[in-house]
């Protein structure tokens, strides 16, 4: 579930929709809980699933570290790429703001965290890369670490309104995180390396 101060808002043609903040959302926010109405297909689901449907799950899916596609059922499925993203996905089923997001801005991730299948060009940022590779959780891992790590000693310090989304044993991970007392997962542990489940 994407958090509830967001809407959905029509960007252009080319991009499509968007999911922009109707509130401040400050770093360190719980912004999206992969919660039970999200649905999780096999790639055996997919190919059963009747021809379409496949173009909705490439296109609005994406691949967790075991290979299933995961299809948000309310407007997170919306939520555009950025290379200078203002949430990132987490190794606890969740994402979170990494800065302030400011009403009438737009919640961005970046597709590096998705497990793409194929290499993906977006409009130019003027950032360094330019392409989402499907092994950037390879490449880019420890910077995004890095970047997680500071968001994760905000968690205290906020309104976490899609708690009641986390089950007790992921909460008192993330205060022990927060508090200092152990690491956080590495997001490279979302990766799902399709050459070694072929």
């Amino acid at each position: 579930m994407i958090h509830p101060h967001t809407e959905l808002k029509f960007i252009s043609a080319e991009i499509g929709y968007g999911v922009f903040a109707t509130q401040l959302i400050p770093a360190g926010t719980i912004t999206w809980v992969k919660d039970p109405l999200d649905r999780e297909l096999s790639p055996a689901d997919i190919e059963n699933l009747a021809p379409i449907c496949r173009p909705l799950v490439e296109t609005y899916t994406y691949r967790n570290n075991k290979g299933n596609y995961v299809l948000c059922w309310d407007i997170a499925r919306y939520t555009n790429h950025s290379f200078r993203p203002n949430s990132m996905a987490t190794a606890y089923g969740f994402e979170i703001a990494v800065s302030d997001i400011k009403p009438g801005e737009q919640l961005t991730n970046d597709y590096g965290f998705l497990n793409i299948i194929e290499p993906f060009r977006p409009s130019d940022e003027g950032t360094r890369r330019k392409t989402v590779y499907p092994d950037d959780l390879l490449k880019y891992h420890r910077q995004w670490d890095n970047t997680l790590k500071k968001a994760f000693l905000k968690i205290q310090r906020q309104e976490q309104v899609l708690r009641p989304l986390l089950s007790n044993d992921q909460w008192e991970t993330i205060l022990k995180i927060a508090g200092g007392e152990c690491e956080p997962e590495s997001i490279r542990n979302n990766y799902f390396d399709a050459q070694k489940n072929c």
